[in-house]
């Protein structure tokens, strides 16, 4: 039995485990492409699921990840779980989509928000999101984002050079806290 000082912290491993594959080498260049891919399999699903496709460069795809299954009208997707296979795949970009049950392809506000976050998101991890698609009924149809012209890449721009940086005011705040901390004991 540890002491009463002693402290344990488990240990974990994060695998990307994969499953039987569900689609080809097939290259995904427009919304269309993913709807072949991986649209059938959704739109036979009877409540919201959210998919993340992992592609290579040229587009090709990596895999899928299921990264959530909802209810019959709406799914949550947090970027945490969205990202995992993303990262464990080390994947150049990355596409969602997912289904409504019902048939209809409007993106509700939820669908709307989570795309910006993920736009977002996905910017400042260097993954970009190439489109988030709804697809729902008989597969034949899709709602995508960007052809809707309603998500841009976001430009994020990064330093490269560490005296563009300004820590100055941070190293300032950093003094007159230390200053006030000195005071107090005095």
């Amino acid at each position: 039995m540890p002491g009463k000082n002693e402290f344990k912290l488990d240990v974990v491993s994060v695998r990307l485990v994969k499953d039987v594959p569900i689609f080809s080498e097939h290259r995904i260049v427009t919304p269309q492409d993913a709807v072949d891919v991986i649209g059938k399999q959704l739109c036979d699903m009877d409540r919201e699921v959210v998919c993340v496709i992992n592609l290579k460069t040229d587009g090709t795809p990596i895999n899928c990840n299921f990264a959530s299954v909802g209810a019959l009208n709406y799914a949550l997707g947090h970027p945490r779980e969205l990202f995992k296979a993303s990262i464990l795949s080390n994947a150049t970009n990355m596409i969602l989509v997912h289904c409504h049950p019902s048939g209809s392809l409007q993106p509700s506000k939820e669908d709307v928000i989570l795309t910006d976050r993920m736009n977002n998101l996905c910017g400042l991890m260097l993954i970009p999101l190439l489109d988030h698609v709804i697809v729902g009924g008989d597969n034949s149809k899709y709602f995508s984002f960007r052809e809707k012209g309603l998500m841009q890449n976001p430009n994020h721009t990064f330093h490269t050079n560490y005296h563009d940086l300004n820590f100055e005011s941070l190293m300032v705040a950093e003094k007159n806290r230390k200053i006030k901390k000195s005071n107090k004991t005095r």
